[in-house]
């Protein structure tokens, strides 16, 4: 069975996130990873499709968030990064119908409670429920100190687990010789 996860990043964090997941679904499929710009818009081939990204201003990144985030870019990697490729909600506007795909949505955001801070996996899911897709209704939010992080202590091991809980329900859903 093959999965594919697909991120946006601004800081690095939600990279990370995106990367222990593909470990933790390894566990059960082959996995490529890859970072929005990168993911063509015909997933099909996958069994399972995960996407996350960072949440800003209570939700998916926009535009706008993306050139405040560039303006207080660091350094020229930061920027480079923050600047390449579409929007992961221009992505999801553009996907090929879902079909029934399984998939799952994460985010990275904040460490304050959920009505503060808003999730980008809340977006995420619905545009992906949208296309076609069959959303587990098990989102992933992972949490960062400040804004551009760092990760809080576990948080990777905590994604990785989940991808795990993931990769087995996606598993036994999809095993019809019982």
């Amino acid at each position: 069975m093959s999965a594919l996860v697909v991120y946006e990043s601004l800081y690095g964090n939600t990279k990370d996130v995106a990367a222990a997941v593909a470990e933790g679904l390894g566990e059960r499929f082959t996995v490529d990873l890859m970072v929005v710009g990168r993911a063509g818009n015909d997933v099909s081939n996958a069994e399972l499709v995960v996407v996350g990204g960072p949440t800003h201003v209570h939700g998916m990144m926009s535009e706008r968030s993306r050139s405040g985030a560039l303006a207080e870019a660091s350094d020229d990697e930061e920027r480079d990064l923050l600047s390449t490729g579409p929007l992961l909600r221009e992505w999801l506007g553009g996907l090929a119908p879902g079909r029934g795909t399984a998939a799952a949505a994460f985010d990275t955001r904040i460490d304050k409670p959920q009505w503060l801070t808003g999730a980008a996996s809340k977006g995420i899911a619905s545009r992906l429920r949208r296309g076609g897709f069959q959303v587990t209704s098990d989102r992933g939010s992972f949490l960062v100190d400040g804004t551009e992080g760092p990760l809080l202590p576990g948080e990777l091991e905590r994604a990785r687990e989940w991808a795990m809980r993931l990769a087995t329900d996606v598993a036994l859903a999809g095993d019809t010789s019982g």
